[in-house]
């Protein structure tokens, strides 16, 4: 059986896509397509994976009207997610230094803050956080901090001239006190400042606090969800034949 190994981002079918372990596992993989899915793309993608010992897959946040090419082939809804846009509209600048830039010394501490957060399924591991650092071709991930211990954070990317809200989590004993509000404006500025013409962000549906968060920042919510799917992977070895 072929290992896991690490994640790759390869063409197939003339589709961009991301493969590779879901949070280090060596059982379950994870499939993001990068454009609009194709069911060949996603057929040649699920054979790859079974090719190296996966025997399950769960895919990026796919919205609603893409779901087809994966449906056909099996994959079954996981979770549901509002999807929200922002137009970066009158964004004002937070205080100067109301956030710094993370260091790499605060990724202990950004991931124990990313596991009071949320729930298991959505926590990150050190190559998730790696992972969506690199998921756009330009980053920012901030902090909040005291004492210089952080106590929020926050991965803000773009690509081309739309931005992402990728992550944002404040340490439970930190809650209340403005923190996210102060790490959302300061990414929105950013993106503002390098050009960007909208910002998305999408949150569980069951997660009413962030909806209510999203929408007194501006965010609106968009005319159709996203959905996360999964789906269970057989064996590619030939049946052996009874005479």
């Amino acid at each position: 059986m072929a290992t896991a190994g690490s994640a790759e981002l390869i063409a197939l079918d003339g589709l961009q896509l991301r493969l590779g372990p879901w949070r280090g596992s060596d059982r379950v993989a994870y499939l993001a397509p990068l454009g609009e899915p194709r069911r060949g793309a996603i057929e040649a993608a699920v054979a790859r994976l079974a090719e190296r010992g996966f025997t399950e897959i769960i895919t990026s946040a796919i919205a609603e009207p893409e779901m087809a090419p994966f449906l056909s082939l099996g994959f079954v809804e996981h979770e549901r997610l509002h999807l929200l846009a922002h137009d970066l509209l009158g964004v004002q600048p937070v205080p100067w230094r109301a956030t710094r830039r993370a260091r790499p010394t605060d990724r202990s501490r950004v991931l124990a803050i990313d596991d009071d957060a949320f729930e298991p399924f959505w926590r990150l591991d050190h190559d998730g956080l790696t992972d969506a650092l690199a998921a756009t071709p330009v980053t920012r991930y901030r902090v909040t901090a005291e004492r210089g211990r952080p106590t929020g954070y926050a991965i803000f990317g773009l690509a081309g001239r739309r931005g992402y809200l990728q992550r944002l989590a404040v340490d439970p004993d930190h809650a209340g006190h403005g923190l996210g509000s102060l790490l959302i404006r300061d990414g929105l500025y950013w993106l503002t400042r390098r050009g960007a013409h909208s910002a998305l962000v999408n949150t569980q549906t069951r997660n009413d606090r962030a909806l209510h968060v999203y929408l007194s920042h501006g965010f609106v919510l968009q005319p159709y969800k996203l959905v996360v799917l999964t789906t269970t992977l057989t064996s590619t070895a030939p049946a052996s034949c009874t005479l």
